[in-house]
């Protein structure tokens, strides 16, 4: 795990403290009430399945071609500007039990939610920091995705 991922953890951890017990991911979705328990779109298996499909899933409103909100289209843009065109993502405004079921597996409670292989990353705020201080682009690597940006490094070198 990157120290983005724990510095973005660390702050969901805090978040956590204004009513929310901080647990690891492994724990977070089977406790509680709600959607998470059965087979709907929002149970934990259910909700396991889709961060695990891809190796970068995006929950978020709307959908990458019209984000219906700013955080969601800040998420797609920073994924635009390195290149990141194949993801899932899934529009939470569309199914209620999928958006509370998202929020009880991660412990996070606002969209967008970022996963890369299949591991929790953050929200909008964490995705921009991880873009910012370039630790996106290093996850990106892990996951076998060179990001566009080295490339438009390498172009302003050559000029």
């Amino acid at each position: 795990m990157s120290a983005a991922v724990r510095t973005g953890w660390r702050i969901g951890a805090a978040a956590a403290l204004r009513g929310r017990a901080g647990r690891p991911l492994s724990q977070a979705a089977g406790e509680g009430g709600g959607a998470e328990s059965g087979g709907g779109s929002g149970s934990r298996e259910a909700v396991e399945r889709l961060v695990r499909e891809h190796p970068v899933v995006v929950f978020m409103k709307g959908s990458p071609a019209q984000p219906l909100c700013g955080f969601s289209n800040a998420v797609v843009q920073i994924l635009r500007l390195h290149g990141v065109e194949d993801y899932r993502a899934h529009d939470v405004l569309q199914d209620p039990d999928l958006r509370q079921g998202i929020k009880n597996y991660s412990n996070w409670p606002t969209i967008p939610q970022v996963y890369l292989n299949g591991e929790f990353v953050g929200g909008c705020d964490i995705l921009l920091q991880m873009h910012q201080n370039g630790d996106l682009v290093e996850e990106l690597k892990k996951l076998g995705i060179r990001s566009a940006l080295l490339d438009k490094e390498k172009d302003q070198e050559k000029k």
